[in-house]
């Protein structure tokens, strides 16, 4: 199974840094985001790590629950949570799910579902795919998919930026247009016709074409 947005996020058990999980259940009716690692004690990804346990209260604030992932045993998590301690200025407070087995990069379409073996002797090259951030609604649906290359840092402002956009117009029947922040216009959605938008904003609204309706942020 090819795994997109608006498909659902597979359930899983699997051992983490704060005990055992049901994926599902820990989410409970909260937003998520999973994002994966290729291999505990990577550069790139100890800086990442670092920075999501710094801005961990925005995810709070949100109501979202943040999970890292890595292909490796959660008893050499512990060891790589000390490095990432001692260099990032911050120390891990969310779990870090361990997948020895690969069981879950495969179900999570980020390895082929082919791959034999087990996390033992593979390389980070080996499990270069593994660096995904699902962004996850309470109804256990897919909301986002960033693929990123070990070369490149993610960018989790970004994420919280979407995560903004994806409660707003999951709550309100808009859209938000390039490089939207909390605050800025928005586009009325196509699926709202003109004669129900004019209920629901009798001010009105600007229409540069007659598909763009650019209203004020709903608020509330």
């Amino acid at each position: 199974m090819t795994l997109q947005i608006g498909s659902s996020a597979p359930d899983f058990e699997a051992e983490t840094t704060e005990g055992r999980i049901r994926f599902h259940d820990w989410i409970g009716d909260s937003w998520c985001v999973l994002f994966s690692h290729p291999k505990n004690f990577t550069p790139v990804c100890t800086t990442e790590l670092g920075y999501m346990a710094r801005i961990k209260p925005e995810f709070d604030r949100r109501g979202v629950k943040i999970i890292g992932f890595s292909v490796d045993r959660v008893e050499n998590h512990g060891r790589w949570a000390e490095d990432i301690r001692e260099t990032q200025g911050a120390a891990l407070n969310y779990p870090m799910i361990g997948d020895p087995d690969l069981a879950v990069s495969k179900l999570y379409d980020m390895l082929p579902a082919d791959t034999q073996g087990s996390s033992d002797g593979r390389t980070p090259a080996d499990n270069q795919t593994v660096r995904n951030v699902f962004v996850i609604g309470p109804d256990k649906k897919i909301k986002l998919i960033l693929v990123y290359p070990m070369t490149t840092g993610r960018n989790f402002d970004e994420v919280l930026r979407v995560i903004d956009s994806l409660q707003l117009t999951a709550k309100h029947r808009v859209a938000t247009p390039v490089n939207w922040q909390m605050g800025d216009d928005v586009i009325i959605a196509g699926s709202v016709p003109d004669e129900e938008a004019r209920r629901l904003y009798p001010n009105g609204w600007t229409s540069p074409k007659p598909y763009i309706r650019i209203v004020p942020q709903p608020t509330g």
